[in-house]
């Protein structure tokens, strides 16, 4: 029996985006986790506001944590509000923690959050990649591929 295809995440409101990410790691396999939040980070995330730029997810006892990820404070919070850059919980399900530690620690892997978005019911995901970090020639690789695309447009364009 074929094996049916990951359907594309359903992303309604995208608040943050880890363009480097894809710069930076090949990527391997996608993950949709929740992210339990606060009230006040919800807040802040509904206005567009948060940073996943530096941030990555480790798994420690069982579960899996998104780290250094930044949700600047809400500017109409009280003394209740949240701390930008603590560590946020990410829910997976046990199964997935598992298959991600496990391409963690035998194949070197990273997880890199690649966005931070609301789906169609209104509930903060986050985007999670098993990646595998590129060096310094493949990241000149990619450079050029994209330089030759853009230059292959152009061509195109130019000869209709």
């Amino acid at each position: 029996m074929v094996r049916p295809q990951h359907t594309t995440f359903d992303k309604v409101k995208s608040v943050a985006e880890n363009r480097r990410a894809r710069f930076d790691y090949y990527i391997e396999d996608k993950f949709e986790a929740g992210i339990a939040l606060t009230g006040t980070e919800v807040k802040s995330l509904r206005f567009g506001e948060g940073s996943i730029a530096e941030s990555y997810a480790e798994i420690k006892g069982g579960e899996c944590w998104l780290i250094n990820a930044n949700v600047p404070e809400f500017s109409h919070g009280n003394r209740f509000n949240h701390e930008p850059k603590r560590p946020r919980k990410l829910l997976l399900h046990e199964r997935e923690i598992a298959k991600l530690q496990g391409a963690v620690e035998r194949k070197g892997m990273t997880l890199v959050p690649l966005s931070i978005y609301f789906n169609s019911r209104g509930r903060a995901k986050v985007e999670l990649a098993l990646a595998k970090g590129k060096n310094a020639a493949d990241k000149r690789h990619t450079i050029k591929e994209r330089d030759w695309k853009r230059e292959q447009g152009r061509i195109l364009r130019e000869n209709r």
